[in-house]
C-alpha cells in the first residue's frame, strides 16, 4: 500500500479556484492518483470512477481498482475537504482474450448495489461480483464472461424492495435480467444483441447497441427500435420503422427445448489474479438456462427513424405505463397506430440456456471504415430519456427527448461536437441519489464532454453545459479542463495527428454520475456571505497623489469609531463559524482527467453571479474607465435573478448579497461618475433606486459614497458589519472619491440632482422601517439616516427663503423633524449650524420640549437670524403655544416677555378661555406691575370690560384716573382741550349728541383721552348699580381738576345723592339737556356710557323719585340764560314728561309773564289726565258697589241653605 505522502490530498495544501461564471466547477477529489505501483508502468489512464459511503473506488485501464477511503478533516486544519488515502489496490479477474495481443480496455464499469453491499465490476469483457466496501469477491467468485455493459438499476427506485438488486447483464447476443440478493438469480433474457448501454424506468428500459437505440417493455418482452445513432449509418437507417417486437428468449425456439427454473450462479475455481476466485463463461451461461430451438427461422431486424422529430409535449402518466405500440409509425407527428391499450399475448416461459461458450469481444472498427459514435443514455425524468445522435465524432451532436412509448418530446439539444460522454443534472434525474436535494438542484443541466480544437489552445478537453429542463436558446457555458492537455504525454505521433486533422483522443477526460451525494464544503462562499467590519475612511485627512487629486484614506480609522478588539475579534469568531456553515453543498458527478479526480459542483449562486459582476467591473482600463461602467450588464444580472425564489438559507442569503452588491455598484457608479457626457436616463434611475430599497443594503455603506453625507455615518461602539464582498467592492470605490474637506456643499455640487433626489427617496423609504425587529444595529442605522436626510433636505432648501408656498422639499424637512428624529443631538447641531431655527423649534416641538420651543422663537423674534424665514407672525405663534401647554412656569415667564413686546397679545396668553394653565389675577397683576406694567391696564381692561369681573374696577379706575390727572397736572393743552370740548358742546343747537357721545365721535389718539372715556364708563355705572367705589378717594382726587373734569363731578355728585347739583351741572355746565333728562329718569346712575339692552329695574328708581328730580330738573330748565331755550326747553320738558309733575307746582313755579300757550300742551295733558282720573275713579266706585251687593246676594243665599241657628249660652242648636 503506497503511503498516504504518496497518494493522498494534503491537507494543509490549499489551492485557490479561479472564478469562474458558469453553472459548474470543479473541486478537487483526488489529486495525485498512483495510477500503477510500477514505476516504469505508462500509458495508464482512469477509466472509471465509483463512491459508495467513504469509499472511493477508481478503475484504471490497468484493469486495477484502486480503493481509496476518506479521512475526515481535522478541527484544526485550513482546508475543510477530507483525505482520501489508498487502502488497496485490486486486479479483477477476467478472462484472457482469444486473439493475441487485442488491446484490453482494462476496468469498464464499476456498479455499486448498495441495497445488497456488493458492487459489480466489469473489466476487460468479465464480469464480476465484489463486497462492499473492501471488494473481496462475492458468490463464489462468479463471474459472467464476454459481457459489454452491465447496470440498468432502475431509476424509479427510491426505496424498493430491501436487500435485493435487480441489474441488466449485457451479453454478445442477449440481455440477462438478474436479481441480486442473498446471491444472484437470473430473472428473464432478453434478445438484443451487441447492447452497449441501457437506462432503466421501472418495466421499461431504453438500450442501445453499436447503430441505434431501442425501447423495451421488460415486463412484456417487447421492443420498438427508435433512431440510428449515426444518421450517415444507412443500414440503422433503412432498419428504422418504430415496429413493435417480441424479444422474448423463446420466440424463435424449437419446440422441444425444456424449461428450467432460476439456479444460483455456480463458482469457478480460483484465480491468482485478485483474490484467488474466477468463474467461467460456460458455467455461468449454463446457469442463466438452456438454449432452446426454434421450428423455423427468426428474422430480426433493426428499426430506427431517419429524422426524429419532435411529438408534442411529455406522455401522460397513464400512457407511460401502458405496454409498447404495436404496428408501424405513421407519418404524423404525434399521432400513434394501433390501440394501446389492448393487451398484448403473455410472453412464453422464460429459458435459461446453459452452456454457452466464451466469445471474445467483437473485433475494434478500422480506422479507414465509417467513424463510429458511442451511444448516451440519459434519463432526466421518470418518463423520458435523452439520446444522442450525430454523423461524425468532430461534428455537431443532437439530444432527443423521447418518453417511455418511444415518442419524441420536448425540443433537441445542440451539442457542439458529438460529445465523448453524457451526464444529466437536477430536477428528477437526481431522484437516484437519496442524499441529492432535488430543491437545491432542481435546475436540469446535461454536461457532455467535448474536445475542442482551434485557437491559441490547440486541443483542449472540455465539458459543455446546458440546461435541459427550459429553452435556454443558443446560451452554454463551458467546464475547461485547462490545466490537463489532451494526452498524458505529447509525442511525434500525436502531434502529426492533430495536424493532419484529425480529433485527437480524449479517453483521459472522463465524466461519470456517481449514486451517491456527498458534502462538498465551499468555504469561499461563507468568505463573501460573512459579515466583516467596514472600516471607513479617515475623515479629516486626504493623501495627494502625484497628480495632485485628493482622495480618501481607506486603510485608517479613527480612534473614537474603534471597537473594542475583544468584541471585533468575538464578532469575527462567530462570523467564521456562521461562514463555515453556509459554504457547503452536495454533488454526485465526478470528472477526471490523468491523474486527478475532480467533483463537478454546482457553482454555487453567490459565487457565479459575483463572477459574473467582477467581469464587468475589470473591463480593461484602456478600453473603459472605472467610472464609466455598462450598467446595462449589470442591470442584466439584476433582471436575471428579479424572480428567482431562494430554497435554502444560503441562497437566501446568496440573493441578497448580490442584490446589495449589484445595488451598491449602480450606486456608487452615479456618485463617482462626473462626467457630463454620462447618461443618466429615468429608467436607469428607476432601477437604481428600486434595487437599493430592494437590497436593504446597510444605508451607511452607501453614504460613504455621497461627499455631504458621509460625515453622518455612526459607526457605534461595533463598528459596521457587513457582507465581506460588499467591502470589497466599497473599498475599490473609495479610491475614486475626492477628500473630505470643510467645504462639503461645494463637493456634493458635482453630484447629479435626479441623483440627490435618488438618495433622499432612499432616506425616506430606510425612515419608514424603524420598527423592524430584523434590522441591525438599529440605532446607529436609524441615527445616521436621520441626519444624513436632514442634512440633505437642508442643502435642497437653502434658496427656498421668502417662497410664497410650501415647497416639497420644505414640507419634507418639516415630515423629518415632526416624525421621531433618532439622532437628535447631531439633528440640533446641524439646524444650528444651517441657521434653521424656525426648523429647530419644530424638532423640539415633536419632543415636546416646551421650553427649547419658546426659547427658539424668542431667538427669532427678537432679531437672531433665521435663515428659513418662515416663523413671520413670531408673538401671535408664541400665543397660542402658551395657550396649549401645562407648565405655569413657561407660561408666567413667557406670558409676561410676549406681554412686554405686545402687552394686548401678552394678556391673552392669561385671559384665554381654553389656556390650559389658570393664573389667578390677583397674582398676574402683580407680576404685570413688577415687570410688564404697560400691560396692566390692557390686562385690567379685560377684567373688567370682557370679564365683568368688578373685583378689579377699582384698580382700573385708579389706574385710569392716575394716567388722566397725570397728565392734566403737566398739561395745560390738555386741560385746554378739555374746556374747549365743553364750549364747543354747548354751542351746539339742538337737536345734539349727549356729551358723552359726542367726545367719543371727536376722540384724539392721546392714551389719557381714552383712558378717560373709560373712566367715564366705569363711574357712570356700566358694571350695574351693585358697583360700586370709593367715592370720596376720587373726589379729594379730583377736587383739584373739578372744572375740569365735568362728566366725573356729576357722576359722583349723583352718587352722593346731591342730584340738584348734579342736574345743575349737567344744565349750566355742559348744557347736555338729554343727559340730564335720563339722570332723572334713571336716578342718576348708568350715564355716560353705552347702554345695551333694557336696564334692571331695581337700579330705576321709583315715580316720587323721578317726579322730585324732575322737578330739580325744571327749576334748572327755569334758570337757564338763554331765554329762547328756556322757554323751549321748560315747554319741551313739561309736554314730555308732564306726567311726573303737579299742575299746581308747575303753575306756581312759571313766570306769570308767559302765556298760556307756551305750557298750553301741559295744561291740556294735564287736564285730560286728571279727567281720566275722576273717571277712572266714578267707575272704581261703581264697581266697588256692584262688587258688594253681589256679595250680600252670596251671604243670604249661604243663610238660606243652613238655615236658622238658635243660640242658648254656649251652645248652638
Amino acid at each position: 500500500m503506497a503511503s498516504e505522502e504518496e497518494v493522498g490530498v494534503s491537507r494543509k495544501r490549499k489551492r485557490k479556484p479561479s472564478s469562474s461564471t458558469g453553472p459548474y466547477i470543479l473541486r478537487p477529489l483526488v489529486e495525485d492518483v498512483p495510477l500503477t505501483a510500477e514505476e516504469d508502468a505508462t500509458d495508464i489512464q482512469i477509466t472509471c470512477v465509483e463512491l459508495w459511503e467513504e469509499n472511493l473506488y477508481v478503475g484504471t485501464s490497468a484493469a486495477e481498482i484502486l480503493h481509496f477511503v476518506s479521512i475526515p478533516p481535522e478541527p484544526s486544519d485550513d482546508s475543510p475537504r477530507p483525505t482520501f488515502i489508498l487502502a488497496s489496490r485490486l486486479k479483477p479477474t477476467y478472462t484472457q482474450p482469444s486473439t493475441a495481443g487485442q488491446a484490453l480496455p482494462g476496468v469498464q464499469q464499476i456498479v455499486i448495489l448498495s441495497k445488497v453491499n456488493k458492487a459489480c465490476v466489469l473489466c476487460n469483457g468479465t464480469l464480476t461480483f465484489y463486497t462492499l466496501p473492501e471488494l473481496s469477491p462475492a458468490f463464489n467468485n462468479t463471474k459472467v464472461s464476454n459481457c459489454s455493459w452491465v447496470g440498468g438499476l432502475d431509476l424509479n427506485d427510491g426505496t424498493g424492495e430491501e436487500n435485493v438488486a435487480t441489474i441488466m447483464i449485457c451479453l454478445k447476443n442477449r440481455i440477462r435480467i438478474v436479481r441480486v440478493g442473498e446471491e444472484p438469480r437470473p430473472l428473464k433474457t432478453i434478445e438484443y444483441p451487441g447492447c452497449l448501454v441501457a437506462t432503466r424506468r421501472d418495466g421499461f428500459a431504453c438500450v442501445a447497441n453499436a447503430h441505434s437505440y431501442a425501447l423495451l417493455d421488460v415486463d412484456q418482452q417487447q421492443k420498438v427500435s427508435l433512431f440510428p445513432i449515426s444518421s450517415l449509418d444507412e443500414a440503422a437507417v433503412d432498419a428504422a420503422g418504430g415496429r413493435v417486437e417480441d424479444i422474448s428468449s423463446n420466440a424463435g425456439a424449437t419446440n422441444d427445448r425444456s424449461t428450467s427454473s432460476p439456479q444460483p450462479l455456480p463458482s469457478d475455481s480460483a484465480d491468482p489474479r485478485g483474490h484467488g476466485r474466477s468463474t467461467s463463461l460456460g458455467t455461468f451461461v449454463g446457469a442463466l438456462g438452456r438454449r432452446q430451438q426454434s421450428p423455423g427461422s427468426r428474422s430480426r431486424s433493426r428499426t430506427g427513424v431517419e429524422a426524429p422529430q419532435p411529438l408534442g409535449g411529455a406522455a401522460s402518466p397513464s400512457q407511460a405505463r401502458s405496454p409498447l405500440r404495436s404496428g408501424s409509425r405513421t407519418t404524423s407527428p404525434g399521432r400513434r397506430v394501433g390501440n394501446l391499450e389492448k393487451p398484448l399475448p403473455a410472453p412464453p416461459e422464460e429459458t435459461v440456456a446453459q452452456g454457452e461458450t466464451p466469445q471474445a469481444p467483437p473485433p475494434q472498427r478500422s480506422a479507414k471504415s465509417l467513424a463510429s459514435l458511442k451511444p448516451h443514455i440519459c434519463s432526466p425524468t421518470s418518463t423520458e430519456f435523452l439520446l444522442t445522435t450525430g454523423t461524425a465524432p468532430s461534428e455537431p451532436g443532437v439530444g432527443i427527448f423521447v418518453n417511455l412509448e418511444g415518442d419524441v418530446v420536448r425540443g433537441t439539444l445542440e451539442f457542439s461536437r458529438y460529445p465523448d460522454g453524457v451526464v444529466v443534472d437536477g430536477g428528477s434525474a437526481a431522484a437516484a441519489s437519496v442524499s441529492n436535494n432535488l430543491e437545491e438542484n432542481s435546475e436540469g443541466y446535461v454536461l457532455a464532454i467535448i474536445t475542442r480544437t482551434g485557437g491559441d489552445a490547440g486541443v483542449e478537453n472540455a465539458i459543455e453545459i446546458q440546461r435541459w429542463d427550459v429553452d435556454a436558446g443558443e446560451a452554454k457555458d463551458w467546464l475547461v479542463i485547462s490545466d490537463c492537455p489532451s494526452q498524458d504525454a505529447p509525442s511525434q505521433e500525436k502531434v502529426a495527428a492533430t495536424d493532419s486533422g484529425e480529433t485527437p483522443s480524449t479517453t483521459n477526460l472522463g465524466l461519470r454520475a456517481t449514486g451517491t451525494s456527498v458534502p462538498i464544503p465551499f468555504p469561499e462562499v461563507g468568505d463573501k456571505l460573512r459579515s466583516k467590519r467596514l472600516v471607513l475612511p479617515m475623515q479629516d485627512l486626504a493623501n495627494v497623489q502625484a497628480s495632485g487629486r485628493k482622495v480618501l484614506i481607506v486603510d485608517q480609522v479613527t480612534e473614537s469609531h474603534t471597537p473594542s478588539g475583544d468584541t471585533e475579534l468575538k464578532r469575527d469568531k462567530e462570523e467564521e463559524e456562521f461562514a463555515r456553515r453556509l459554504g457547503g453543498t452536495t454533488s454526485h458527478i465526478v470528472v477526471w482527467s490523468g491523474a486527478r479526480i475532480w467533483w463537478a459542483v454546482r457553482n454555487p449562486l453567490a459565487m457565479r453571479l459575483d463572477a459574473v459582476i467582477d467581469q464587468v467591473l475589470d473591463q480593461p482600463s484602456e478600453d473603459v474607465s472605472r467610472t464609466r461602467l455598462d450598467r446595462s450588464k449589470i442591470i442584466g444580472i439584476v433582471n436575471s435573478i428579479r424572480a428567482k425564489e431562494a430554497r435554502t438559507e444560503t441562497e437566501f442569503l446568496s440573493l441578497g448579497y448580490i442584490r446589495q452588491k449589484l445595488s451598491f455598484i449602480l450606486f456608487a457608479d452615479l456618485v463617482t461618475n462626473r462626467s457630463d457626457r454620462f447618461n443618466r436616463s429615468g429608467a436607469d434611475l428607476r432601477i437604481t433606486e428600486g434595487l437599493l430599497m430592494e437590497g436593504a443594503v446597510d444605508p451607511r455603506l452607501v453614504l460613504t459614497m455621497v461627499p455631504l453625507l458621509r460625515r453622518e455615518i455612526v459607526e457605534g461602539s461595533t463598528g459596521i458589519w457587513v457582507h465581506a464582498g460588499l467591502v470589497q467592492v466599497a473599498q475599490r470605490y473609495w479610491s475614486d472619491l475626492p477628500g473630505l474637506s470643510d467645504a462639503d456643499d461645494e463637493s456634493i455640487s458635482t453630484i447629479n440632482g435626479e441623483v440627490l433626489s435618488l438618495i433622499k427617496r432612499y432616506l425616506i423609504s430606510w425612515r419608514q422601517r424603524k420598527g423592524f425587529g430584523s434590522i441591525a444595529d438599529e440605532a446607529e442605522v436609524f441615527q445616521t439616516v436621520d441626519a444624513a436626510l436632514l442634512r440633505l433636505l437642508l442643502y435642497q432648501d437653502r434658496d427656498s427663503r421668502g417662497a410664497k408656498s410650501l415647497s416639497s422639499t420644505r414640507a419634507e424637512l418639516y415630515s423629518v423633524v415632526d416624525h421621531s428624529v433618532d439622532c437628535f443631538d447631531r439633528a440640533v447641531t446641524l439646524l444650528e449650524q444651517h441657521k434653521r431655527l424656525y426648523v429647530l423649534s419644530r424638532l423640539y416641538q415633536s419632543r415636546k420640549m416646551a421650553g427649547n420651543v419658546l426659547e427658539t422663537w424668542s431667538r427669532i423674534i427678537e432679531g437672531e437670524p433665521d435663515d428659513g424665514g418662515e416663523l413671520t407672525d413670531g408673538e401671535n405663534e408664541v400665543r397660542r403655544y402658551l395657550v396649549k401647554i401645562k407648565d405655569p412656569t413657561l407660561v408666567e415667564n413667557y406670558g409676561i416677555w410676549l406681554a412686554k413686546r405686545h402687552p394686548a397679545l401678552g394678556v391673552q396668553v392669561f385671559t384665554h378661555d381654553n389656556s390650559r394653565v389658570k393664573l389667578e389675577p390677583g397674582h398676574v397683576v402683580q407680576l404685570l406691575k413688577r415687570r410688564a406694567p404697560e400691560a396692566v391696564k390692557v390686562y385690567l381692561e379685560h377684567l373688567v370690560f370682557g370679564k365683568k369681573n368688578v373685583q378689579y374696577a377699582n384698580d382700573l379706575i385708579a389706574y385710569y384716573l392716575d394716567n388722566v390727572l397725570k397728565v392734566l397736572e403737566f398739561s395745560g393743552q390738555a386741560r385746554s382741550m378739555l374746556s374747549q370740548s365743553y364750549e364747543t358742546y354747548r354751542a351746539l343747537s339742538p337737536p345734539k349728541p349727549t356729551y358723552r357721545q359726542f367726545i367719543t365721535d371727536n376722540a384724539i389718539s392721546d392714551t389719557w383721552w381714552h383712558d378717560r372715556l373709560r373712566l367715564l364708563e366705569l363711574l357712570g355705572g356700566s358694571h350695574g348699580a351693585g358697583f360700586s367705589y370709593d367715592v370720596p378717594s376720587i373726589l379729594s382726587r379730583i377736587e383739584p381738576f373739578e372744572q375740569d373734569l365735568v362728566p366725573e363731578s356729576i357722576i359722583l355728585d349723583g352718587r352722593q345723592g346731591r342730584h340738584q347739583q348734579a342736574l345743575r351741572l349737567l344744565t349750566h355746565g355742559l348744557g347736555d339737556y338729554h343727559t340730564a333728562i335720563n339722570y332723572c329718569l334713571l336716578g342718576g346712575s348708568s350715564i355716560f356710557h353705552p347702554i345695551s339692552g333694557p336696564v334692571p329695574a331695581e337700579s330705576i328708581p321709583s315715580r316720587e323719585e323721578q317726579a322730585t328730580l324732575f322737578r330739580y330738573l325744571l327749576s334748572e330748565f327755569l334758570r337757564i340764560d338763554d331765554i329762547s331755550d328756556r322757554v323751549e326747553r321748560t315747554s319741551e320738558l313739561l309736554e314730555r314728561f308732564g306726567g311726573w309733575f303737579d299742575v299746581s307746582m308747575v303753575l306756581n313755579l312759571i313766570p306769570d309773564s308767559w302765556s298760556v300757550e307756551l305750557v298750553s300742551g301741559f295744561l291740556v295733558s294735564a287736564f285730560r289726565r286728571l279727567v281720566d282720573q275722576r273717571s277712572e275713579a266714578m267707575i272704581a266706585k261703581a264697581l266697588s258697589g256692584a262688587e258688594n251687593l253681589k256679595i250680600s246676594a252670596d251671604f243670604i243665599d249661604k243663610c238660606e241653605v243652613f238655615g236658622p241657628q238658635i243660640e242658648a249660652g254656649d251652645q248652638v242648636q
